[in-house]
């Protein structure tokens, strides 16, 4: 069996109620997860991914947010890095019964978004780590 995994989303914002308290979050989870994180003090960006402070009042709730991990100890060090970092267990690393070999961990963020990180265990190529996008 195989699947595509493509870029059907360009980037995704979040608005935070507290801008450091989620920049302090996904800071330390997406470094868990290996992944490069700029900070600029007013919002955090990591590939397609934004978390800056609320505007107009309008903060983003509600949101089930999946990262892809690359092994069960990247799902583990998410977990633990968002627990250090202010976030709440919504459900620990462990195999879940979704299919065969999906390792995941769940985390609700400081706004109380369902994050969870993924490893699926059933995937044992890929066609490319991943793509790079050059403008100009």
């Amino acid at each position: 069996m195989s699947y595509t995994l493509g870029r059907l989303v360009d980037h995704l914002g979040l608005w935070a109620s507290d801008a450091a308290a989620s920049r302090r979050f996904y800071g330390a989870i997406l470094a868990a997860l290996g992944r490069e994180v700029e900070d600029d003090g007013d919002t955090l960006n990591s590939d397609e991914l934004y978390v800056a402070a609320s505007t107009a009042g309008t903060v983003t709730r509600g949101l089930h947010l999946c990262f892809q991990a690359g092994s069960r100890a990247e799902v583990d060090a998410f977990h633990a890095a968002g627990l250090d970092a202010g976030g709440r267990d919504n459900g620990a690393p462990g195999l879940r019964d979704y299919h065969p070999g999906y390792y995941a961990a769940f985390l609700l963020d400081p706004d109380g978004n369902n994050i969870e990180a993924k490893v699926d265990e059933r995937v044992t190529t890929r066609s490319a780590a991943a793509i790079t996008v050059r403008t100009g």
